[in-house]
């Protein structure tokens, strides 16, 4: 099975140390709301208004945060398993249309439910929300496969 787009398996690992820390201050960001002064920087900005090219002071603690998520959750969810065969195949291609309906079931219920800065906050989050529904949802199947080989030995 060709699955040229995967990572080397060993971009999961590096993957694991990127994300875990990006959670916990991804969580510590939402609770707090921390602006550590070390990371106030002078960063090129694209839009600050109206598509206009500029240079502006900011707090990069959130930017860094996504950051480690974003790549973390790619590392992890698009490396390779030890011995990739088509049977994982099927399990990360159907975690992944798992995770899409998941991910756009809370969109579309967010369009209904929810108005004003909530409805901004559920689309921020959703941003990482389809690589941790896939992480999820593709380990568990794993595992439970796994679970079920060991069961019939």
């Amino acid at each position: 099975m060709n699955t040229n787009y995967l990572l080397p398996n060993r971009f999961k690992t590096i993957g694991w140390f990127l994300f875990i820390p990006g959670i916990i201050l991804g969580i510590l960001w939402l609770i707090y709301e921390p602006q550590p002064r070390f990371l106030d920087a002078t960063v090129f900005a694209i839009a600050e208004s109206l598509f206009t090219f500029s240079f502006i002071k900011n707090n990069i603690y959130d930017e860094i945060t996504g950051l480690l998520i974003i790549i973390g959750s790619i590392f992890i969810a698009l490396s390779r398993e030890k011995s990739e065969d088509e049977y994982i195949s099927k399990i990360r291609l159907d975690s992944l249309v798992w995770a899409t309906y998941i991910n756009y079931t809370i969109v579309i219920l967010a369009i209904i439910f929810v108005y004003d800065f909530g409805f901004y906050w559920v689309l921020v989050i959703n941003v990482f929300t389809i690589l941790f529904f896939f992480i999820i949802r593709f380990n568990w199947a794993l595992y439970r496969s796994k679970k079920q080989i060991q069961d019939e030995e």
